[in-house]
């Protein structure tokens, strides 16, 4: 079993920063590309931001230098530094990573709860 835990969310007024943390445990062999992904109320759950094992990042238009996305590989931990926030970044944040487990080479992806992220004045 691969547990992806998502933390840092709530409420902030807008123009406001927020650093988000996702970690992976359990049995995991490999972790490769992690994703940030929202979800609002009434809408599809969409990619924020997502980064390779190398180091390699995109990001959807409307978080384009205002988010920030890292990990760490020792900690097989990802983060998402949001800065200059508005109301419309309002969704729950979910984490998502493509790891191969200790009982299988090939790889899947593993999601967790999400963290809510609410702006407003």
């Amino acid at each position: 079993q691969v547990r992806i835990v998502e933390s840092g969310g709530g409420l902030v007024q807008p123009g406001g920063s927020l650093r988000l943390s996702c970690v992976a445990s359990g049995n995991i062999y490999t972790l490769y590309t992690m994703a940030w992904y929202r979800q609002a109320p009434g809408e599809q759950r969409e990619l924020v931001a997502n980064i390779a094992r190398t180091g390699e990042t995109t990001y959807t238009d409307s978080v384009k230098g205002r988010f920030t996305i890292s990990r760490d590989n020792a900690k097989n931990t990802v983060y998402l530094q949001m800065s200059g926030l508005k109301p419309e970044d309002t969704a729950v944040y979910y984490c998502n990573a493509r790891a191969s487990s200790l009982y299988s080479i090939n790889p899947r992806d593993y999601w967790g709860q999400g963290t809510q992220v609410t702006v407003s004045s």
